[in-house]
């Protein structure tokens, strides 16, 4: 009795939709649009999350100590081409740095990172440096910063009309404005590795992605918008904080 009538409501009805139970790719989602006269249109894309956008080559610090180690395997990795994980950037600054003052400090120091790196067989560096020679630098560099009151590593991939666009190891990517990098920029002071032989793929170059950026005055609007019984300020309010425009396109050099 029920088969007649599943038949029947079949019949009947049809379908107006075709669900596809084969397994899918992890982060895959499937789009469906409203039924058209040639049946309903279905688009599978893929979507990366957000946490994984965030941290795209760059190693994300282990221990809260350890911004220095994964900095420079960031720097390893995704500049020079080297296969490293952090834990075995730690145990080569440990074995060649001076390993007494590390543990005293709970840090590594850029003479540990030099030594390093002169084990590895890289040809190093740290100087003081002008904001003009930072611009001017034509690959990543590692640099001390002082922010939330805490001294950290982090390494910055590129400058672009005044913005330093960095890979931090707690952060992932982010961006600074020229004033607030010369803030919290720490003595001035930034470390570079050589590239042994030929230019190597440097996978931390700036992309499109890296070149919008979306200025307060949005965030505040965007806000208002989306949820306008909780704010208490007008839109034209809204408009009136920042002072940038909507998006920023930034040029290349």
């Amino acid at each position: 009795m029920f088969e007649i009538l599943l038949g029947s409501l079949i019949g009947l009805f049809g379908f107006t939709q075709t669900v596809d139970t084969k397994p899918q790719p992890q982060g895959t989602v499937n789009l469906s649009q409203p039924l058209t006269p040639n049946g309903p249109y279905r688009e599978s894309v893929q979507l990366e999350p957000m946490s994984q956008l965030q941290f795209r080559n760059v190693i994300r610090q282990a221990y809260d100590y350890s911004c220095g180690s994964a900095a420079l395997t960031t720097l390893l990795d995704y500049y020079l081409g080297r296969n490293l994980e952090e834990r075995q950037v730690m145990e080569g600054l440990l074995r060649y740095g001076e390993a007494d003052k590390i543990v005293q400090r709970r840090g590594f120091s850029l003479l540990d990172m030099k030594r390093y790196a002169a084990a590895l067989g890289y040809k190093s560096g740290g100087f003081r440096a002008e904001f003009s020679d930072l611009d001017a630098l034509e690959h990543p560099a590692l640099v001390p910063i002082h922010y939330a009151g805490f001294k950290h590593f982090v390494v910055v991939r590129d400058v672009y009309n005044d913005h330093v666009f960095v890979a931090d190891p707690a952060l992932g990517n982010i961006s600074f404005t020229r004033t607030r990098f010369e803030e919290i920029w720490d003595q001035n002071v930034l470390f570079v590795i050589f590239p042994s032989g030929q230019e190597p793929r440097n996978a931390l170059a700036l992309n499109d992605r890296d070149m919008r950026l979306v200025d307060d005055r949005t965030v505040s609007l965007l806000a208002f918008r989306e949820f306008p019984q909780i704010n208490k300020i007008t839109e034209n309010q809204v408009r009136e904080l920042g002072t940038g425009g909507d998006v920023i396109h930034l040029r290349t050099k």
